[in-house]
């Protein structure tokens, strides 16, 4: 058996391209004492994958020309020298860009796929899905009949936070980049409005569909965006600061927004590691998975197929040509 591997290649200059990676084929590596290998089924695509390239220092991951692409994965063991694992076992597992990799166990988390599909625990109820409710519940702190905006708002997280908000009895607004998304987040996410960036001047659109003000912010985004919801702040606003993909793909960090508008409405604006809130995470799956359960909870994937095809398919999200959370489809799940 061959592993292909999705390398990094370049920091990309601007917005990414394929160019800025390469592949090639290695032997699949064998386990040693402590280890086990598993084979790729779902690769998550990321936006803060676009940092890790430029070397953000706000990462653990580095990467250097050469080295296989950092990510999220669901994987199955196929051969254990690690007591915890089991050939046939299905994980959630950093094996990055390449359809085979070797784990000492850190940080894998075991998956039952009679409980959820398996792609969720990249998604949904994954990282992403963790981000937007730990980050709105004890972060946004919303409260019922409050309103509640959100950027991105039908990607993993956007969506995540966006449903969030709702169930806990808010009202939920929603940004979004075109008409489709935007009733797709009222009519299956269940948010109260949403208004499309593109059709208009986005303060007064927000004034118009906010007419008591912003109370919380749950910022994706960053960037005009951000500068928009800041005029419509209601009095002791939170903000929460989760992404700016915006700005990962410049080569120097945009103008930032006047931020007097937060004095004025004296705002609390935080910003949103999901790493911090890893023990939420319990908590988190129980509460979501019984709303997916329930219907109560919905959420949409973007699929690509072959491995070959991820540099196209992140390229198309940090372009925001993704519709719903963006996965590659690396292998089938049953073998």
């Amino acid at each position: 058996m061959k592993n292909q591997r999705i390398l990094f290649a370049r920091t990309p200059s601007g917005l990414p391209v394929p160019e800025d990676f390469s592949s090639d084929e290695v032997a699949v590596p064998a386990p040693g004492d402590g280890q086990f290998l598993s084979r790729t089924i779902w690769l998550s695509l990321d936006p803060y994958y676009r940092n890790v390239m430029k070397g953000s220092q706000i990462y653990a991951d580095r990467l250097k020309p050469g080295d296989p692409m950092v990510g999220e994965t669901v994987a199955q063991v196929i051969e254990s020298r690690h007591h915890g694992f089991e050939p046939g076992d299905y994980v959630a597992v950093r094996n990055g860009w390449q359809g085979y990799a070797l784990s000492d166990g850190s940080g894998v988390r075991k998956l039952n796929p009679a409980q959820a599909p398996l792609s969720t625990a990249l998604g949904v109820l994954g990282m992403p899905g963790l981000t937007g409710y730990a980050g709105l519940i004890y972060l946004g702190e919303p409260k019922p009949g409050q309103t509640v905006v959100v950027s991105a708002a039908t990607g993993p997280v956007g969506s995540t936070a966006g449903q969030v908000a709702r169930l806990v009895g808010a009202r939920a607004v929603g940004i979004a980049g075109s008409d489709d998304k935007c009733r797709y987040a009222v009519d299956e996410l269940g948010y109260a409005t949403c208004v499309n960036y593109r059709n208009g001047e986005l303060r007064a659109q927000l004034k118009a569909a906010c007419p008591d003000g912003i109370d919380v912010y749950f910022d994706n985004v960053g960037g005009d965006t951000l500068a928009a919801v800041l005029a419509n702040l209601a009095l002791h606003a939170r903000v929460v600061l989760c992404g700016m993909i915006e700005a990962y793909s410049m080569d120097k960090p945009p103008a930032g927004p006047f931020l007097g508008p937060i004095v004025g409405a004296r705002a609390t604006m935080k910003g949103l590691v999901v790493y911090d809130w890893v023990h939420k995470q319990p908590e988190f799956f129980r509460v979501v998975s019984n709303w997916i359960r329930e219907g109560s909870f919905r959420y949409r994937e973007d699929i690509a197929d072959g491995l070959a095809n991820a540099p196209g398919a992140f390229c198309r999200l940090m372009r925001g040509g993704n519709f719903g959370k963006a996965l590659v489809r690396v292998a089938p799940e049953s073998i």
